[in-house]
């Protein structure tokens, strides 16, 4: 008789992250579905039985309100009034009436269209379709959540705390002590201590909306009592031309495009180029901000003005070294083709004389001076898109093909770590791409000893390219990391690149077969800490100092190259 296999905890969590993948793809087919009904109650099961470490107390009764600020952080501002959400295309609502409302941490463009309606711009491929969804659900578990505590059994009526939540919210200004009273009874409803929720009611004050987080819990309840007594469904669309256009690389073809264009109009396309994809500022910075603020930031070391730089009220530095690189050979290129991904090209042989804060050697010639190419880090999936799309020949006429003379690419970002914590550095020499047997290894330029002695962790190894961080749960993290996969940390981006530049350098050879590759992350979070995952908060100056040493490596190597 053959003995009964229990799978284990990782496997039921990859199990459902398969579902939940299933599911909105399927969804999507269809082009709609309601959160109550049988699709969202899967997608709700899936990511109930996963528990992502993002969205802490998910599962339990109490509602999570560090993974609900890291939700809302991601969300336009107001979708929790919303009972219709409509995933669109850029449909051209830019030149209409309707004002953008963009997340402060996710670069999509978001329009109110009434009362009851959101549209959400999708223009960076599935993986923002993944991410959208997976944290609405999580904002339907939470509504639920209060809905079940609120509602008195076999009845429509509310109890005492929720008719009392509901006056202050409807109120037009509130005293402290009205405030705090509201507060008290929200706590009981969210099962949750009253400083706890008067501390996040503080952080999502505004000066425009003081009561923010008083009027957000109550949206979420109300729309889920009124789902629960009167039968109005909430409903996720996805428009009929979003269904046509993703996957076809539309906005990624626009995007590179416009960037050839540019580099042929400048002469550039011959020279060697030199990609990186990182922030918009770091390679700026470190070319020209020692030198651009001798004067202003007198006897400051090179890290002391990074973080000076960092500093959001120092928007005046920031200012005087973006005139100095201008000044010196760089080109802007501002997004208008829906990637939200912006660029910045520095053609190294307009540099003044002790402008820059790196020499090119002595005897380089004019031809063979680098072109650095800085765009800003994709999304998921749409890594693959804009770097496949990037590295294509350019069409100047029918017959006429000009092939980018592309000496090396790099990918510098954030990614969890699973050893170590946060703003420790992180050295691929593999991705692996979670879900699937796919993996990429490949030779790293750079080294696990040239980031040592900085006071940093190092670690060097394979790293995970999964499917969305909102999704990464435990079991499946300690699994990679104790197996002999001996995976160091996750990203989202990696084998996106990665299979873009491979196609381009060993099957279309549309870029030279030899191109360099460089990877380095630093760690934005470690997942298997509690208390240490992406919803604890941002980096804060901690992300300056690897930002910059990575930085630094990457162009002394270009400089040297």
């Amino acid at each position: 008789m053959s003995k009964s296999v229990n799978t284990t905890r990782a496997q039921d969590s990859t199990n459902a992250i398969e579902r939940l993948y299933i599911t909105m793809r399927h969804l999507f087919n269809r082009g709609f579905y309601k959160p109550s009904g049988v699709s969202g109650a899967t997608l709700r099961q899936s990511l109930l039985q996963l528990r992502p470490e993002i969205y802490g107390s998910i599962a339990e009764e109490k509602a999570e309100l560090n993974g609900l600020m890291y939700v809302l952080e991601r969300l336009p501002e107001g979708i929790e009034q919303c009972r219709f959400i409509n995933l669109t295309s850029d449909e051209g609502y830019a030149g209409s009436q309707f004002k953008p409302i963009i997340p402060p941490k996710r670069r999509r463009n978001c329009y109110r269209i009434d009362d009851e309606q959101m549209n959400i711009e999708i223009t960076r491929g599935r993986s923002d379709i993944y991410d959208i969804l997976t944290h609405l659900t999580f904002l339907f578990i939470e509504s639920e959540k209060i809905s079940k505590k609120v509602l008195i059994e076999d009845t429509d009526k509310t109890i005492r705390d929720w008719v009392k939540l509901e006056q202050a919210a409807n109120k037009e200004e509130l005293s402290q002590r009205e405030r705090e009273v509201a507060l008290i009874h929200m706590a009981n409803i969210l099962g949750r201590p009253f400083i706890e929720v008067m501390g996040i009611h503080n952080k999502l004050s505004t000066a425009l909306e003081p009561e923010r987080f008083l009027k957000i819990i109550y949206w979420l309840g109300k729309l889920a009592i009124e789902e629960e007594t009167t039968g109005n469904k909430r409903a996720i669309t996805f428009s009929p031309m979003l269904r046509e256009r993703l996957g076809h690389h539309i906005h990624g073809e626009r995007w590179a495009n416009r960037i050839k264009e540019v580099l042929q109009e400048n002469g550039l396309m011959e020279r060697p180029i030199h990609i990186i994809s990182a922030n918009m500022h770091s390679v700026m910075n470190s070319l020209f901000a020692k030198k651009a603020l001798s004067k202003t930031l007198t006897g400051k070391t090179k890290l002391e003005t990074y973080e000076a730089l960092s500093i959001p009220k120092n928007s005046h530095l920031r200012e005087k070294v973006i005139a100095q690189a201008k000044k010196n050979g760089m080109i802007a290129i501002d997004d208008v083709s829906g990637t939200n991904i912006d660029v910045q090209i520095f053609d190294m042989s307009k540099l003044g004389k002790g402008a820059c804060c790196y020499d090119l050697p002595a005897n380089c010639p004019e031809n063979e001076k680098p072109v650095i190419f800085v765009m800003d880090y994709a999304f998921g999936e749409q890594a693959y898109e804009t770097i496949d799309e990037l590295l294509k020949p350019y069409r100047v006429k029918k017959n006429q093909e000009v092939f980018l003379n592309v000496a090396s690419i790099t990918i510098m970002g954030k990614a969890g770590i699973l050893e170590g914590g946060k703003g420790d550095i992180m050295i691929p020499d593999a991705h692996i791409f979670e879900g699937t047997a796919d993996n990429y290894p490949f030779d790293n330029e750079l080294r696990k000893e040239d980031f040592e002695g900085n006071g940093l962790k190092v670690l060097q190894g394979a790293m995970v390219t999964v499917l969305g961080t909102s999704l990464q749960n435990r079991d499946i993290l300690k699994f990679f990391h104790e197996s002999t996969w001996n995976v160091i940390g996750l990203e989202m981006e990696g084998v996106h690149y990665q299979k873009a530049i491979q196609s381009a350098s060993k099957i279309r050879k549309s870029i030279r077969e030899d191109v360099k590759v460089r990877y380095a992350y630093y760690a934005s979070d470690n997942p298997l800490e509690t208390g240490s995952t992406l919803a604890s908060g941002g980096l804060g100056t901690t992300g300056v100092k690897p930002t910059y040493l990575i930085t630094d490596k990457i162009l002394t190597q270009i400089f040297n190259s």
